[in-house]
C-alpha cells in the first residue's frame, strides 16, 4: 500500500515554486548517479506555473529527457494539447529549450498507431520494460483520475502495455498505463483549489476504492509525494 507525505502550502503561487524547487533537486541528484534523466510532465494549469519557474533555473539541460504522461488526441497548437504548454513555459527560455522533449505523436494516422510509437519511444530512451522514470509529475482530477485513468474506463485494467487509449472529458487520449506509474523511482502530485479537496481526502484515505479513485492505482516503492495548497487540504485533519 503506498505512503503519502503530504507538503502544504499556502497557495498556488507557492505550490509551483515547492514543485520547481523538488524537480529540480531530483534532476540534480540523478544526475549525480546517472549520465541522464527522464520525468514525465503532466498537463493542465497547476504544473504549468512550476514549470515556468523550472525553466529559468541553471541545470544541466542537455541530459534531461522529458516526456509526457497523457495527451489529448489534439494538434500540437491546440489550446488542449500538453505538448504545446509545456513548450509554452518549460521549454520557452534558451537554457532549458536545450532539454530533449518527446511527445506524444498526436500527428499519427491513428491512435493505435500513436500508441505503438510513443511506447517504442518510451522502451528505447528509458533502456527498460516498464519504462523507469526517474520522476513522475501527477496530476488530480476533481473525479479522482490522474493522467488520463478516468473512473469506470478500460485504461485503468491495462497491465500488459505501457501506453494506452484512454478516454476523458469527451476527448481521445493517450496516456500511460499502471504498471509505468509504479514502476518510477519518484511520483509527484500536485493539487491546487477547492474543487480537489474530497478528490484529494480520498487518495489519501487507505480504505479509498481505486476503481472509484483511479489514481489510488498508483503504488510505488518509495513515498509518494503530494504537494497541496490550503483550499485543496481543507478538511484535512
Amino acid at each position: 500500500m503506498s505512503v503519502y507525505q503530504l507538503s502544504r502550502v499556502a497557495n498556488r503561487t507557492e505550490l509551483a515554486q515547492l514543485a520547481a524547487e523538488r524537480i529540480a533537486a531530483c534532476i540534480n541528484n540523478t544526475l549525480q548517479q546517472r549520465e541522464r534523466v527522464q520525468i514525465s510532465l503532466s498537463g493542465g494549469s497547476t504544473p504549468e506555473a512550476a514549470y515556468k519557474l523550472l525553466g529559468q533555473l541553471t541545470l544541466a539541460w542537455d541530459r534531461i529527457d522529458f516526456f509526457l504522461g497523457d495527451e489529448r488526441w489534439v494538434a500540437t497548437d491546440d489550446l488542449l494539447s500538453n505538448a504545446r504548454m509545456v513548450r509554452s513555459s518549460l521549454l520557452a527560455n534558451p537554457n532549458s529549450s536545450k532539454a530533449s522533449f518527446y511527445a506524444v505523436p498526436t500527428n499519427a494516422s491513428s491512435l493505435e498507431i500513436g500508441v505503438e510509437a510513443y511506447e517504442r519511444s518510451l522502451e528505447q530512451i528509458c533502456n527498460s520494460s516498464p519504462p523507469v522514470f526517474d520522476l513522475v509529475l501527477l496530476g488530480l482530477g476533481d473525479d479522482g483520475h490522474t493522467a488520463s485513468l478516468f473512473p469506470g474506463t478500460a485504461a485503468t485494467l491495462v497491465r500488459d502495455r505501457w501506453v494506452t487509449v484512454g478516454e476523458g472529458k469527451g476527448i481521445p487520449r493517450i496516456t500511460f498505463t499502471v504498471p509505468v506509474l509504479c514502476a518510477a523511482r519518484e511520483v509527484m502530485f500536485l493539487v491546487a483549489g477547492a474543487g480537489k479537496k474530497v478528490a484529494l481526502q480520498r487518495l489519501l484515505d487507505p480504505l479509498e476504492d481505486p476503481v472509484r479513485t483511479p489514481a489510488k492505482l498508483v503504488d510505488t516503492a518509495s513515498t509518494i509525494s503530494v504537494l497541496a495548497d490550503t483550499e485543496a487540504c481543507a478538511g484535512l485533519a
